[in-house]
């Protein structure tokens, strides 16, 4: 529903990795070339295990090279933005420090540590919680609310400063978002 929302939208390029490498043979020229066309930089994934599907983590390892993305000449990520787009099975109330030890945000750590080691500024989530028991209505406003923040993002029409004190992005667009 989500990748439905943003399809089509100016700017925006989705890049499905299951569906272009099945076999988990990542073309790593063609998916840098996508970072690079890009200042905006969407992980999104299903929250397996309190971390991303294997392809992902394969997709990180080899993409993200020592020399082209970090390191001392590594600098071809230097200023972009990455933010997840995650979905859970378990209600919101399990991912509070109270019940699971850590906050969505203390388990994407991984993921910001490496923004921050490419040069990138890390943007909190945008969160969907209990997919499982979500109703249709519901998976439509989700996707309509993502639509209205990737559409916001693409034509710099979010308020930055207030993104970086949040836990998630999309129980606040009202407040980062200005016309």
């Amino acid at each position: 529903m989500l990748m439905q929302a943003v399809h089509g939208l100016d700017g925006v390029t989705i890049n499905d990795l299951y569906e272009l490498y099945p076999d988990f043979y990542i073309d790593t020229k063609r998916e840098q070339q996508l970072l690079l066309n890009h200042e905006i930089i969407i992980f999104q994934f299903p929250f397996l295990w309190y971390s991303t599907p294997a392809l992902l983590k394969e997709w990180e390892d080899i993409v993200l090279e020592h020399g082209w993305a970090y390191g001392s000449k590594g600098c071809a990520l230097q200023n972009k933005k990455l933010f997840c787009t995650i979905s859970t099975g378990g209600g919101a109330l399990a991912y509070h420090k109270g019940q699971n030890q850590f906050s969505i945000r203390q388990l994407l750590a991984p993921i910001e540590k490496s923004a921050y080691l490419c040069g990138m500024e890390f943007l909190p989530p945008f969160v969907i919680h209990g997919t499982h028991l979500l109703k249709k209505e519901n998976m439509q406003e989700y996707g309509e609310r993502y639509r209205r923040l990737v559409f916001a993002l693409v034509h710099g029409k979010v308020d930055y400063h207030k993104v970086s004190r949040l836990e998630n992005l999309n129980t606040h667009l009202d407040s980062i978002i200005f016309d």
